[in-house]
């Protein structure tokens, strides 16, 4: 019964594709800056390319940086549509936008996915964020992904996870059909794919043509970019589009680009790979035989063409042959059409807390089958915590050495939750490819996950190994013993663990590489470490740099700590007693029930502004290739 269901959802995949069009297209991205450089200048990507690509097999080939990626990422919707200069593109006659690439599926070169979920996992993690909630239960969602599995031919490896540099998972073919997989989900009639046999041997890549060469002929459109594949690769495609620094040389039945080459005066040997053939001639390693009177003199004719160069006549005969005048044709028939054929609304499948649930569902099973990171911070916390336990042991309560003792052990407490969750700025870091291609395919929102993110991390990486700290760390040391005392030291110890995570959040969301987020997140670490009150008196110091104490975390959990040990607490030098409330006044800390409170609502704020901030840089991430 469930074989049944499986192939009547492959039918339901079974989708005529549409026919996409293109005209006149030119794309510029700015050039790189350099001294000799001026600012605003341009380097042309595309130039003035015009096609069609219908239902079937759409190749895209030309050397590197001859543009066949840029004009597969134009046609896609995944170039920052600010470069685009002139043309169109149509879907079956009708005017696209900014949002066509929600209806459509691109499988990018790279295979990101979650690499310690399975095949099936992955795929249904696509699926309960991309179908609708409305018009698909969990059981017709369950459906889709086995007909996927069965359609793509991953049973073998269905219930195998992806993998990860420390876990071994599936292999390099069964990577790129998975990532086809995630996509034809939302059974997409059009699929982009750029250089789908990258990184491939010759047998894989020769499987994964053949896959695609089977999607097609279910009625969708596939178009790729491709760099060189082999001869029974070339043989499955139906229109095949060549491209040289950004101008189209040909377009048309792939199996009639031969001959069109050897009617321009290149000939192509026996037995020698068409594809390397024109490869070859688009690097001028192949000469061109003496051209007949015609094509000379077409080329001497448009030699003053802006478009093309004396040393390339290529585009000049494409545009010349038949080809192009039917390609012409056709793109004037399709001019009648104006109306939108995507809306211009983003709208998700799902609600936002079906989103959050989701994505924490796979950050929790993450975490667990890749427990690391949770480990590694509890084993810290627990050393740590030993270690000022030790060295800091029943702290007496005797001048000096009372008031120096537990100040210094405050002093590492904190210094210990600052610096020991670096670890947090990897956060966003690790997954931002993998955020990035999803939202921006409209998994999710950006809320959903910055929550779901968040709180997957603070639980089993901070609030549990904090916990285990401040109770070891407390009771070694022996301070104050009772209840309310030993409550507001972990609340204390807490808040500025989350003001110091939110911080290394809040880094994490703005920068992509490790590197620059460990300058980015010590620098500011250090200052507060230096100006929060205990290394430097905040009363001597230069008035132009006090203002940094209210923005210092460190400053905030020194005083919380020390307002909570020191108030209400007798002290004895000699045969004299001391109030621990002296020490407050010296340094001008206000120790009344408000002068605590503020403290910890000061480092409550703080977390709440780097969190927020942090949410905004995931939103401005930019999602353009």
């Amino acid at each position: 019964m469930e074989l049944a269901d499986s192939q009547e959802a492959v039918t339901q995949l079974n989708i005529p594709g549409p026919t996409l069009a293109f005209q006149n297209l030119s794309y510029s991205v700015p050039s790189t800056r350099s001294f000799f450089s001026k600012e605003g200048e341009e380097k042309e990507i595309l130039k003035d390319v015009s096609g069609i690509m219908k239902p079937g097999m759409n190749a895209i080939l030309g050397p590197t940086g001859s543009g066949k990626t840029s004009l597969l990422d134009v046609l896609a919707g995944w170039k920052d549509p600010k470069g685009l200069k002139s043309g169109q593109i149509f879907m079956d006659g009708k005017s696209v936008n900014s949002q066509f690439h929600l209806c459509s599926a691109y499988i990018i070169q790279e295979d990101i996915l979650m690499g310690t979920l399975t095949v099936r996992e992955n795929l249904q993690f696509s699926a309960s964020l991309r179908l609708p909630q409305s018009r698909n239960s969990e059981a017709e969602k369950q459906l889709k992904v086995n007909a996927v599995i069965q359609e793509l031919g991953l049973q073998e490896c269905a219930d195998t996870k992806i993998g990860t540099e420390f876990l071994r998972g599936i292999s390099g073919g069964e990577k790129k059909r998975c990532s086809i997989g995630v996509e034809l989900i939302i059974a997409p009639s059009l699929i982009f794919l750029d250089e789908p046999t990258t990184g491939l041997d010759a047998n894989t890549a020769n499987a994964i043509m053949q896959l695609l060469h089977q999607l097609s002929r279910k009625g969708r459109t596939v178009i790729f970019s491709i760099h060189q594949p082999r001869y029974s690769i070339f043989r499955l495609f139906d229109h095949l589009t060549l491209m040289n620094k950004g101008e189209i040389i040909y377009a048309g039945p792939a199996e009639e680009s031969t001959g069109y080459f050897n009617s321009i005066g290149y000939q192509c040997e026996a037995f020698n790979n068409p594809l390397d053939f024109f490869l070859d001639v688009i690097s001028g390693e192949i000469m061109q035989s003496q051209p007949s009177p015609a094509l000379a003199s077409m080329t001497e004719s448009n030699s003053h063409s802006s478009s093309c160069s004396d040393k390339n006549p290529l585009p000049i005969y494409y545009h010349k042959s038949r080809y192009y005048e039917q390609l012409q044709e056709e793109l004037e028939n399709l001019q009648s059409f104006e109306s939108d054929a995507v809306p211009p609304k983003t709208t998700y499948a799902t609600s936002f807390f079906h989103q959050l649930y989701v994505v924490s569902n796979r950050n929790v099973k993450n975490i667990l089958r890749n427990p690391q990171t949770s480990i590694g911070q509890l084993l810290l916390g627990t050393f740590f915590s030993v270690v000022v336990g030790l060295i800091f042991y029943q702290v007496p309560a005797t001048l000096p050495e009372a008031f120096q003792n537990r100040l210094g052990a405050f002093f590492f407490l904190v210094i210990n939750q600052i610096f020991g969750n670096l670890s947090a700025v990897e956060l966003f870091i690790n997954e931002r490819k993998l955020f990035i291609h999803e939202s921006s395919r409209g998994y999710y929102r950006t809320s959903a996950y910055f929550l779901a993110k968040v709180f997957a991390d603070l639980i089993p990486n901070r609030i549990i190994p904090l916990l285990m700290f401040s109770a070891i760390s407390y009771f070694m040391m022996g301070l104050k013993q009772d209840a309310g005392s030993f409550f507001l030291y972990v609340l204390s110890l807490s808040l500025t663990n989350l003001a110091a995570v939110s911080m290394a959040f809040l880094v994490s969301a703005s920068v992509s590489t490790f590197a620059v987020a460990n300058i980015l997140i010590a620098l500011p670490f250090v200052f507060m470490m230096v100006f929060g009150g205990f290394l430097v008196n905040l009363n001597s110091m230069l008035s132009w740099l006090s203002w940094i104490k209210w923005i210092s975390i460190f400053h905030y959990g020194m005083n919380a700590l020390t307002i909570n040990e020191l108030k209400g607490a007798v002290f004895h030098l000699n045969s004299t007693t001391v109030p621990g409330e002296m020490y407050l006044e010296q340094q001008g800390i206000n120790y009344s029930t408000w002068g605590l409170w503020e403290n910890e609502v000061a480092l409550l704020c703080l977390s709440l502004v780097f969190l927020f901030f942090g949410y905004i840089q995931l939103l401005r991430v930019n999602r353009w290739k």
